[in-house]
């Protein structure tokens, strides 16, 4: 595919309210994705086990081949003021938020799958658009999440 073209994406973003995930290269639209998130998106996420994905401005730090998902690349929560704000509650902030695709050995069709919010708190893809996505954004880029 010689011809296709490579944008460099230089930040992720995320809109939870629409279930939407954008990506840009500058001001350029590259991709925008129809997301799955935890059964309890809205808000920031304070501790393990609150089903929610965080909110605010982080890194897409490594990409995971081998994980109970299908493809995956982890975000940098939970960061020192996470972490910080958690503990002053008592709570361990939790972590591993990925953005990953369909769980493996999952034999649900995922167009069906992808209308609910399915995860613990992370951004689910199919399994086509994970090895889309990971082809697009490299390791370091930005990603920034909001209600």
């Amino acid at each position: 595919m010689a011809n296709t073209p490579h944008f460099a994406v230089d930040l992720v973003k995320v809109d939870k309210s629409t279930r939407t995930m954008f990506l840009y290269a500058g001001d350029t639209l590259v991709k925008k994705y129809h997301i799955a998130l935890g059964n309890s998106p809205k808000g920031h996420k304070e501790q393990e086990g609150d089903n929610k994905t965080p909110e605010g401005s982080y890194s897409l730090d490594y990409k995971k081949e081998d994980s109970q998902f299908y493809r995956a690349m982890h975000i940098s929560y939970p960061n020192e003021i996470d972490i910080e704000q958690a503990l002053d509650k008592g709570l361990k902030p939790g972590g591993f938020i990925m953005i990953h695709g369909q769980k493996n050995g999952d034999t649900k069709n995922p167009k069906i799958t992808q209308r609910f919010n399915w995860t613990n708190g992370c951004i689910a893809l199919t399994n086509n658009e994970m090895d889309e996505f990971l082809d697009l954004v490299d390791s370091g880029t930005r990603i920034n999440i909001q209600w």
